[in-house]
């Protein structure tokens, strides 16, 4: 987001008449350490609108990100506001992640929440996956990866539909032993020539299901919890 016009010209002209009030109260002698005082407090202004400018950018990122996994899923409530704190070592993170919850009338109909793949074949995959209330997936989408271009960088949604295939899947469907990629075994589809990379988001997907079961009383409400039958469990 750029900083506006009318603000950088709001601070020039208050930039110009501290500079000369400053001008008219102190002498030449004094118009040294005056100048130098003025530059730091302009610089200083410069890094906060910068930075404040930078914050409300990652911002409308998030919610544009938040939007995009939730689908159709409608709230009424912001979705920045009141995040369900929860630290779990199967987020691929040691801090604690944010769940953002899609408020409609009071009701929680879906968490969206950050979650990382250490075993990308150049790094961490970094995703977002939103769960609604039943426990289903309502969308994932790759928020930043190094993989190879042509090959692990597939996971993206603008170049190729495999990672819509997340959609409507939950910890029961497909069962436990078919959630892996076909060479593994499993039921889901991997890339040729790269196996390392879908496997990774794979296993970070149903990390995350798992730790929106476990949590689901916090994220939901008590009222739902639900019992996982004996196929849903690792």
């Amino acid at each position: 987001m750029m900083i506006s016009s009318e603000r950088i010209e709001n601070t020039r002209r208050s930039i110009m008449r501290v500079t000369q009030d400053f001008l008219r109260r102190y002498p030449p002698a004094r118009q040294l350490g005056a100048f130098a005082f003025i530059a730091l407090g302009t610089l200083a202004l410069i890094e906060a609108l910068t930075v404040e400018s930078i914050e409300r950018h990652q911002e409308m990122a998030t919610r544009a990100k938040l939007q995009e996994v939730l689908g159709g899923i409608l709230f009424d409530q912001d979705l920045l506001e009141h995040p369900i704190l929860i630290e779990d070592q199967r987020l691929g993170t040691p801090t604690v992640t944010a769940f953002f919850l899609a408020r409609r009338q009071g009701i929680v109909a879906a968490t969206a929440f950050r979650i990382l793949a250490p075993g990308g074949y150049n790094g961490p995959i970094e995703l977002m996956m939103a769960v609604d209330q039943h426990e289903n997936l309502a969308g994932v989408r790759v928020l930043r990866h190094q993989e190879t271009p042509g090959l692990g960088d597939l996971i993206e949604a603008r170049k190729s539909a495999w990672i819509l295939s997340f959609n409507g899947k939950s910890l029961s469907n497909p069962s436990s032993r078919d959630w892996r990629i076909r060479r593994d075994g499993g039921s889901f589809d991997q890339f040729t020539g790269a196996t390392i990379t879908p496997r990774a988001v794979l296993e970070a997907v149903r990390n995350g299901l798992l730790v929106v079961h476990d949590h689901r009383a916090r994220l939901f409400g008590a009222a739902s919890e639900t019992q996982v039958p004996a196929a849903m469990t690792p």
